[in-house]
């Protein structure tokens, strides 16, 4: 069942989860590209981990370069540039809570969007790939029913 349509679409989104090596990279790529002068799009983790060569790879497949990412944390993030998202979409637990802790004092909507962490998936390459395949899929998915282009007023 689909979502009801929100208020005010989000201007500003950012995607979240443990290291930012995998699966917000591969979010945030996957909507920057859907909606690329409409939505300002970022991702963070909670720890910064290295840039995954298979995240790469899956991604590369559907003809997104995501081997210029360098992870950061949400706290250099907020050094940087700023807190200042509309939506906050958070895809491990441990971003999730971080996300809500961090949104005590601003006025973002935190939404906590289960995705499986492929790393430890597999002993094979191709077993490997094939959970990266899935979980980018997933988010695919996901991010077109969340981000249909009437729910951002772009009909």
């Amino acid at each position: 069942m689909a979502a009801p349509p929100r208020e005010r679409a989000p201007q500003s989104v950012l995607f979240a989860c443990g290291q930012n090596s995998v699966r917000s990279p591969m979010a945030a790529s996957l909507l920057q590209r859907m909606y690329p002068d409409t939505l300002y799009v970022r991702s963070a983790g909670v720890r910064k981990g290295e840039l995954d060569p298979f995240a790469v790879s899956v991604m590369a497949e559907i003809g997104y370069d995501i081997s210029h990412h360098r992870p950061i944390t949400f706290e250099e993030l907020e050094d940087w540039e700023g807190l200042n998202f509309d939506l906050i979409v958070t895809l491990s637990p441990e971003a999730h809570h971080k996300a809500l802790e961090l949104t005590r004092t601003i006025a973002a909507e935190v939404e906590y969007w289960p995705t499986p962490d492929p790393v430890d998936v597999g002993d094979t390459r191709a077993q490997r790939l094939a959970a990266y395949r899935e979980v980018l899929d997933s988010l695919s998915e996901r991010i077109q029913q969340r981000f249909a282009r009437g729910r951002l007023g772009n009909e």
